[in-house]
C-alpha cells in the first residue's frame, strides 16, 4: 500500500518509517510533494490537527495519508505545552528553546514533574474515509538534559521503567514504547484487517 506520511519533521519520518518496515507499505514523505502548502496546526486538540494534516495530504497526493499530532502534557502546567509543544517558545523556536521555556516554567513547582507524551494519528483516504488512533507514554520531566538521540523534549523526558530519558534510549526501545509507536501499531493492526 502506498502511504503518505504527512509531516516534514525528519525525526517523526524516521520513527514512522522504522515502524512501517514490517508491513507491506511503500512510504512516501511530504518531501515528494513540495507544492503541498504547509497546513496550519490551529486546532484545539491533537485529533483536530492530525485530521487536518492527513486530509490535506490525502487529497493532494491522491494516496492514503497518515498524520500525527503529538505533544507533551505536563500536570503541573495544567497540560501545557500540549498542542503547542512544537512552538512553545514561539513560532520557529528550536527544540532547545522549547525545552528551556518548559524548564523555566516548571522551576517554581516542586519536582517530580509528572508528564505524558500524547499522540493522535489520523488515517485519511482521498475519498474521505477517516480513522483515529491514540497513544500515550507516561513519565517525568527532569531538570537536566540527558542523551543525544531523539528530538523535541526527549532529553528531559525520563521513562521511570528504564531510568533513562527518551534521548538516552536506543531507537528500537523508543519505537517499542513511545506514544507514536503505540498509535502506529494500532494503525498497522487496523490496516491489516481491511
Amino acid at each position: 500500500m502506498d502511504l503518505v506520511i504527512a509531516t516534514r519533521n525528519a525525526g517523526k519520518i524516521k520513527e514512522i518509517k522504522a515502524l512501517l518496515t514490517h508491513g507491506d507499505f511503500c512510504v512516501h514523505s511530504l518531501a515528494e510533494f513540495p507544492n503541498l502548502k504547509e497546513v496550519e496546526e490551529d486546532g484545539e486538540t491533537f485529533a483536530a490537527n492530525a485530521l487536518k494534516k492527513a486530509r490535506a495530504a490525502a487529497v493532494f497526493s491522491g494516496m492514503p495519508a497518515l498524520a500525527d499530532d503529538s505533544g507533551l502534557c505536563v500536570a503541573a502546567l495544567q497540560g501545557r505545552p500540549g498542542v503547542h509543544s512544537a512552538r512553545y517558545a514561539g513560532e520557529g523556536a528550536s527544540d532547545a528553546e522549547n525545552v528551556a521555556r518548559l524548564l523555566t516554567e516548571l522551576a517554581p513547582y516542586p519536582a517530580p514533574w509528572h508528564a505524558a507524551f500524547e499522540c493522535v494519528m489520523a488515517f485519511c483516504t482521498p475519498d474521505g474515509k477517516e480513522q483515529l488512533f491514540h497513544g500515550r507514554l507516561s513519565g517525568r520531566i527532569i531538570a537536566e538534559r540527558r542523551g543525544a538521540n531523539g528530538f523535541g523534549y526527549d532529553p528531559v523526558f525520563l521513562v521511570p521503567e528504564y531510568g533513562k530519558t527518551l534521548a538516552e534510549l536506543p531507537l528500537d526501545i523508543k519505537n517499542r514504547i513511545s506514544h507514536r509507536a503505540q498509535a502506529l501499531r494500532q494503525v498497522i493492526a487496523w490496516l491489516q484487517t481491511l
